[in-house]
């Protein structure tokens, strides 16, 4: 039990905490839509503030619901072998969408819908 707790402390909280900065990145990235600086900075504070405490008070919680299952389940059906292999990919999930973030674009992990008009 108690290596549960310092996986999930260690590990998969960092990588949930990479994921919440992946959406402050495609938040910046929306903004750019506004002119003006001041109007896009407080738009980014905003949108950062109202999206922390729903990510921290809502989407959090649920997230951690979600992993700790995904994580049990992995254990179970494969053992500690399975919960390795969970773990490796959710890092290479997170990696996989970090490099193309911010090495291809935000663009590159919204869909078609949600891209800013091009000027």
């Amino acid at each position: 039990m108690k290596n549960a707790h310092v996986v999930r402390n260690y590990y998969v909280l960092p990588c949930c905490l990479l994921l919440l900065n992946l959406c402050v990145e495609i938040v910046s990235y929306k903004a750019r839509v506004f002119g003006d600086p001041f109007l896009r900075t407080g738009a980014i504070m905003g949108m950062v503030l109202f999206g922390g405490s729903l990510v921290g008070f809502v989407v959090s919680p649920m997230i951690g619901r979600l992993v700790g299952s995904l994580q049990r389940s992995s254990r179970r059906t494969g053992g500690e072998l399975g919960e390795i292999f969970f773990l490796l990919l959710l890092g290479a999930l997170v990696f996989w969408l970090y490099y193309r973030v911010y090495i291809i674009g935000p663009e590159s992990v919204l869909p078609a819908e949600w891209l800013n008009p091009k000027i």
